[in-house]
């Protein structure tokens, strides 16, 4: 009966009501117009600056390649791939978030890269109009995963290729990130594990071909600042982190540590490439 009440438990979460998509991107919308300022700021949100070129060359992005960035946020993966592609379109929900990548864009010079404002649900383009597809950082605030996947593989070209970057739960770690993640921003959803990331994938059409896990520790005050969290949430969760490290606290899956004297967290994130068939 539990292995049943989890499963559609799963299915809810995958497959939730319309009225649950709306709350989600109500959320999203308020959150992001918050961040917007404080997105790309490498000293707060290091999670989003670092690795980017890493991320680049996993994607195998060449000169010939026209690439969607879907779920963009301020567009900062469209503006590595420009520099590598014939074209990006960067698309997302949030004006604030589009409109600050425009300016950087802008101010780059760059001419072979466009915003544009949509749901990463119901993507405004064609079947097969990319050949490359990159969504970074977006399925674990999305109440439908195997949607957004979907509308990822529909629109990138057979034989081109798929990515998908973004925090992943690791199985083997005791306690429940999800938690003091929505704590810390309202609109986080659910983490997959890189295994459910490929799944999803490879129901929609993609082929699976290659993929990286990696853990990434991060200090805490920066990323409590970065997303504006309220005083009283930062110190609840700063408050469980000190407990669990003292070894006197339940584990919050978010692996505590302590660098240089300062208190920090560990992050587990995947590179999910897939080709179309």
């Amino acid at each position: 009966m539990a292995e049943t009440e989890a499963e559609a438990d799963g299915e809810r979460r995958e497959h939730p009501v319309p009225e649950e998509r709306t709350r989600q991107h109500a959320l999203t919308l308020r959150e992001f117009a918050r961040q917007s300022e404080t997105f790309e700021n490498s000293a707060l949100n290091g999670a989003f600056t670092r690795h980017l070129e890493r991320l680049a060359d996993f994607t195998g992005a060449g000169p010939e390649d026209v690439c969607l960035d879907s779920a963009c946020g301020t567009g900062i993966v469209a503006r590595a791939l420009a520099a590598r592609t014939r074209h990006v379109t960067a698309l997302d929900l949030t004006p604030e978030m589009l409109a600050s990548g425009k300016a950087e864009a802008d101010g780059l010079g760059l001419r072979n890269l466009v915003f544009q404002r949509g749901e990463a649900e119901r993507l405004p383009f064609l079947d097969g109009s990319f050949t490359l597809v990159v969504s970074r950082y977006a399925l674990h605030h999305v109440p439908e995963p195997g949607r957004v996947a979907a509308e990822l593989v529909r629109v990138c070209r057979r034989g081109s290729r798929v990515v998908v970057a973004d925090m992943v739960l690791d199985p083997t770690a005791p306690g429940e990130p999800d938690l003091w993640e929505r704590l810390r921003d309202p609109s986080h959803g659910t983490l997959l594990t890189a295994d459910r990331i490929e799944e999803l994938l490879a129901a929609a059409g993609g082929t699976p071909e290659r993929r990286e896990v990696f853990d990434m520790p991060r200090p805490l005050l920066p990323w409590l600042e970065q997303a504006r969290t309220p005083s009283a949430a930062a110190e609840r969760i700063t408050r469980a982190l000190e407990a669990e490290l003292a070894g006197d606290g339940e584990a919050t899956g978010l692996r505590p540590l302590r660098v240089e004297g300062a208190l920090w967290f560990t992050q587990t994130l995947a590179h999910v490439a897939v080709t179309v068939a």
